[in-house]
Order: C-alpha cells, then structure tokens, then sequence
C-alpha cells in the first residue's frame, strides 16, 4: 500500500456516514480516556486438523493477535515469513490502528496445542510474555476468557476445547465450523446454555467494512425490503472445502437475513458449487463458491433491496489488506465487547443454522441436488 493510498482516520470518518462517524468518534474518545479496571487474560488454543497440529493456525496469528499488546516483528520474520510483510505494513503499523488497538485491557497469556505442544514455541518467541500449556487444565484457572481458533480443522474436537472454560464460566470464542455436525453445534450451544457462560462463533465475514455498510441499509429500511442475497467465495471449490470454507458464504445470508431457512439444494461442477437456500416465507438466496474473478478479492456479496443493489467485496478503497485488517479487528473488538458486557453477540438460532445450512447443502449434493429440509439434519 503507497503512501498515497494510505487510509487514514479521517478517510474513514469521511466514508463512514453520519451513524459510522459519530460511532468513530464516541469510541475514539472512549479511547483517549480509558482506564481499564482490569486486564483480561486470554487463553488461546489452536484446533487440530483431525487430530494433526495447525503450527501456523491463521485465526490465531491473523485473527487473535489482536488481543495481545505487543508483537515482536523480529522473531515473526524469522517463524513466520509469509506474514512479516502483512503485519510490519498493515496489522500492526500504528498507523492504521482504529484508534483502538491495542487494546487497553486484553492480554493473551497461555496458548494451548492439542497436537504437538512444541509447535506452539515460535507464537510465543513472537507475542512475548505468552506460556505454552500442555495442559488444558493448567489454563483453566489462570485466564478470564478462551479464545479457540481454527483456520482449516473440521471442527470434530472442539466441544472437547472448549468445554472445560465453558464449565467454569469463561467467555469463550468457538471458531467456525464450530461443532463440524449440526449434533457437534448443538452439544456446543447446549453446554454454554446450561453453564449461563456467553459464546461467540462466527465467520470474519459478519464484520468486513461493505458487510456493516449493508447492514445499516437493510436496517434502515432506505431501499426497501432485502429480497435476495448473493454471496460468493472466489477461491476453487472441492467438497471438503465446502465443509470448511463454504460456512463463508452461509454466513454472509444468514447475517443479513437472519434464521429461518427451510431447505437446501447444491449442485457442482468441476471445482465450482452453486447452493440455493430457500425459504417459506421470502425470496431464495444464493451460495457461490468457485465463481471465477478478474482481481483477487476472496469473496464478493451482493444484496438486492427493492429499491437498490448494492455489492461490496473486503476491500476498502482498494486495498484488501485494509479491509481484511478491518473484518479481523473488528471480530475480535466484538469478543472483547462480550468480555466487557457479558453479552452474547450473535444470536444461538443463527450460529446453528449456518451448520445446518452446510451439511444440509452436502446431503442434498449426495442426492442429485435435491432440495432438502433443514428439519431432515436438525433431528
């Protein structure tokens, strides 16, 4: 990103609209004045791939370190190249901090690797003052909150994760596909239910920059009603991704038109899937995951009001690593929100349709694309 494109405070407030500015601004002085009455200690833990550690877990070097004051660029050149270049220019250059980060208040302490321990080393040499656990047990009473991160597991041990900070009343971020079976998602939610202990699960795609703008139109009711939604993940389709990364794209329609989906039907073709989500009482909506693209954007959505179409991909002003700086902070602004509030920030009913959603999709392409009840995965 070149000087001149550089997106500062200012450009934003400028993009923002009046209801984004005035939100900038309260938050900016919030800032200026805080005082945190205590710092929240967070216990990381990285999700396996069946089993199999994830050393370089994306949604924990990308997604947690938001939650960490320092960052030692030194020793993330040396473990973890590919990323350098990203963090030194934008997740975490002080320019481009939302004049909120780091957070005041919020500090990752203990990390956790069910699957080989030692490979959590290299985090701790690059967010300094972190402990590797081999326990989970040896975190439980020392943190305020879990967060579990998983960039390309199945979701198969998660209850397992999370469960004992659950028990014991830890806020807990449960990274998507957070129970891998609508039975997995629904032991997940159950359990944090009857400990009163508040659970966040979502896709980073609920807090892109277009994603906030669209939900303020559909609120709005400017346009009129939101008939249909389109959302498409660019990158190339296979049905295990589906499984994994198609929560994406689900996640996008179920943000914006909420719970309520009757049925599912997929069909694919080579490396390319279309899923038509259904409803009773609405306009269908639709799931791409394959669709070609001239410019890398990872995904673009687009929303058709009665009055107006309006499309967005992750890039603000052109820059996609601004816009994924952007959806990544702000996921991990509302995890600390729920720390600070105690409330839940996304509804139970939408964390399990989106489960739903997906297997239902997966059993509908096992027979010949027919259209199949959410009720037919949910009993």
């Amino acid at each position: 990103m070149t000087e001149e494109r550089q997106i500062t405070r200012r450009n934003l407030l400028k993009t923002a609209g009046t209801a984004g500015l005035i939100s900038l601004v309260a938050n900016s002085h919030a800032r200026a004045d805080e005082s945190p009455a205590k710092t929240f200690r967070i216990g990381m833990i990285s999700a396996t791939i069946q089993g199999k550690s994830q050393p370089r877990n994306g949604h924990n070097w990308h997604f947690g370190q938001y939650l960490h004051p320092t960052c030692d660029l030194d020793a993330l050149k040396k473990h973890y190249p590919y990323g350098h270049k990203l963090f030194s220019n934008v997740l975490r250059n002080p320019k481009f901090n939302f004049d909120e980060l780091p957070f005041p208040d919020t500090r990752i302490t203990h990390y956790f690797d069910p699957g080989d321990p030692q490979g959590t080393v290299p985090f701790t040499e690059v967010f300094p003052g972190v402990k590797v656990v081999t326990k989970l047990e040896e975190m439980i009473s020392e943190v305020d909150a879990i967060w579990l991160g998983d960039a390309s597991g199945l979701g198969d041990d998660h209850f397992d994760l999370v469960a004992p900070g659950l028990s014991k009343g830890l806020p807990t971020f449960c990274d998507k596909p957070i129970g891998g079976t609508v039975a997995g998602t629904k032991k997940i939610l159950e359990f944090a239910r009857q400990h009163n202990t508040p659970l966040m699960s979502s896709s980073c795609w609920r807090y892109e920059w277009g994603m906030e703008a669209a939900l303020r139109m559909r609120d709005s009711g400017e346009f009129g009603a939101l008939e249909h939604v389109s959302a498409r993940l660019f990158s190339r389709y296979s049905l295990n991704g589906w499984m994994i990364y198609g929560q994406h794209p689900v996640w996008a329609v179920v943000t914006l038109m909420g719970a309520g989906a009757d049925a599912v039907s997929m069909y694919e073709y080579k490396d390319t899937c279309h899923a038509l989500i259904t409803y009773a009482d609405r306009y269908p909506c639709h799931c791409w995951f394959g669709q070609p693209y001239e410019k890398f954007e990872y995904d673009r959505t687009d929303l058709y009001f009665k009055k107006k179409l309006y499309s967005f991909t992750p890039s603000i002003e052109g820059s996609f690593d601004y816009g994924y700086h952007y959806q990544m902070f702000r996921l991990a602004a509302t995890f600390r929100q729920m720390l600070l509030t105690g409330k839940e920030p996304v509804p139970h009913p939408e964390i399990l349709e989106v489960t739903a959603i997906v297997h239902a999709a997966a059993k509908s392409l096992s027979d010949r694309s027919r259209l199949v009840k959410l009720a037919e995965v949910m009993s």
